[in-house]
């Protein structure tokens, strides 16, 4: 069995990673400025000017992070960021809902919500599979109710509209 306990992700492997990110977006700046002009004219700055020098202050304070993520590692080489217990917290909530949008993207969100209720409710909340299906299939119904008719906003519906005569 593994340790829950063992480091899944180091601190300086996030510092890191979080630094070249933020860095690349400075970058991204950069670039992108340099269409504009980062000179002075005639009327003063041109309208990339204070945008390059915003990305040049990102990369240079992205830059200190790094060095500063690289001398924190040489002393606390084993500071854990994300353990494998929080890790396997953060997928079972994560996951569900990643499921919950791709159901929906395909099957319409009136299902993905079933779905999503029913398999939290008996696999996370430990509710009985009938007090679950009962919820769950009330809950889409609220929902349908309240946006399509009350409200006219249609929602996704997928295979489910055509099937059912809705339109």
């Amino acid at each position: 069995m593994q340790n829950p306990s063992a480091s899944l992700l180091s601190r300086f492997a996030m510092e890191a990673a979080i630094a070249l990110l933020t860095g690349l977006i400075g970058g991204i700046v950069c670039y992108g400025s340099l269409e504009f002009g980062i000179g002075w004219g005639d009327a003063g700055p041109e309208p990339g000017y204070f945008p390059f020098y915003v990305g040049t202050l990102i990369i240079a304070a992205s830059a200190v992070n790094l060095i500063m993520a690289f001398v924190r590692h040489r002393r606390d080489a084993a500071e854990a960021f994300l353990t494998r217990e929080q890790g396997r917290r953060i997928l079972a909530f994560f996951g569900p809902m990643l499921l919950f949008v791709l159901v929906s993207s395909f099957l319409g969100i009136y299902v993905g919500m079933v779905l999503y209720l029913f398999g939290a409710m008996v696999f996370q909340g430990g509710y009985s599979v009938m007090k679950a299906a009962a919820i769950s299939l009330a809950a889409a119904a609220v929902n349908f109710c309240l946006f399509e008719i009350w409200f006219q906003v249609p929602l996704l519906k997928g295979p489910l509209e055509a099937l059912l005569g809705i339109h």
